[in-house]
């Protein structure tokens, strides 16, 4: 049997969040953001405060991957590191007034792009479909 990877469920999934990033990456560049920022400053805006490790944990990403996204935006004025009281090998990261005010711009225009990528699909069918991926992330992640 010849495995044809245009068919494979794994490609088209990747092929399809790439050309979202990509999109997103296009509608962003006025403002300087990537998609992998967006998540990070996503996350932040809604618990501020947080450790890189707690960040890396439900970002889903690796410590290194979180360190160097961080650094992008801390040079970029969008976060501060602070040393965590607890314990001084341990950062905590907050936003500085720039990356809380970039929400109300960056937000509307995700929405923008989630409406847009998902014309012409039912309400039923988004649920379902975030039904099925969370589910095969589930079992992958056993």
């Amino acid at each position: 049997m010849k495995y044809i990877i245009e068919e494979s469920l794994g490609f088209i999934i990747n092929r399809t969040n790439q050309k979202l990033s990509n999109y997103l990456t296009r509608r962003f560049k006025s403002y300087d953001i990537t998609p992998e920022q967006w998540g990070l400053l996503n996350r932040l805006w809604d618990k501020d405060g947080i450790s890189q490790k707690e960040l890396s944990e439900i970002s889903i990403k690796d410590q290194t991957t979180i360190t160097r996204i961080l650094d992008k935006l801390e040079r970029k004025g969008l976060i501060k590191r602070q040393t965590s009281p607890d314990d001084r090998r341990s950062f905590l990261i907050f936003l500085t007034d720039s990356g809380r005010n970039l929400e109300s711009k960056l937000v509307p225009i995700a929405y923008e792009v989630l409406d847009e990528a998902l014309q012409g699909l039912s309400e039923e069918e988004i649920k379902q479909m975030k039904f099925l991926l969370n589910k095969i992330f589930m079992n992958v992640d056993k």
